[in-house]
């Protein structure tokens, strides 16, 4: 069991990651990605048959099962003992207490997503905000990271290479230019 709970090295975990493309092209020429597997949710939720959410249970039932067995596989592990505990790393709790997050216990800063006393409304503002924001830009880059830059990038795609430039751009411009001046208003109470 110590195998499942412990953190694996990038130079097990990545070549994993890998081999599960040509896994999928062999069983069918199947796409990996996490985004659809959302939409087929949606789809079969309101039972949609056309237009954007049309669902094909013959053909897309694997993506629904895929992401349950994502869900299902970090409950299970997240109640397996282990010697590692998931949480902040050291680095960036030093990098948030030196702006001013000092309340980071757990999985995320609750200063910042709420904690004991919940959400205020600027964080949920800002969560729902950042939660269309990111699936507006899924649907219009056409996929997710995982779908662009696993599924994607190991077919050769240049959208895909676009696409994942411009998450990690994306991700830069939020971590380095915009979050330090939207932090005196996330920790407001």
């Amino acid at each position: 069991m110590e195998i499942l709970t412990k953190t694996w090295p990038w130079y097990v975990a990545g070549p994993l990651i890998g081999l599960m493309v040509p896994l999928l092209l062999l069983m069918g020429n199947r796409q990996f990605g996490i985004s659809s597997s959302i939409r087929d949710f949606v789809a079969v939720i309101f039972r949609k048959r056309q237009g954007y959410f049309a669902y094909e249970p013959e053909k897309n039932n694997w993506r629904l099962w895929f992401a349950v067995g994502i869900v299902a596989a970090g409950l299970v592990l997240s109640f397996l003992p282990g010697p590692e505990k998931a949480g902040i790393g050291v680095e960036a709790q030093t990098k948030l207490a030196s702006q001013g997050v000092t309340v980071q216990s757990g999985l995320y800063p609750t200063q910042l997503l709420g904690g004991e006393n919940g959400f205020s409304l600027t964080q949920v503002l800002f969560c729902m905000i950042g939660g269309l924001l990111v699936g507006f830009g899924t649907r219009y880059a056409g996929g997710c990271t995982s779908g662009h830059s696993i599924m994607g990038l190991s077919q050769l795609s240049g959208t895909s290479l676009l696409a994942t430039i411009a998450f990690f751009a994306g991700g830069l411009l939020m971590t380095h230019l915009i979050y330090p001046y939207l932090l005196p208003t996330l920790l407001q109470p």
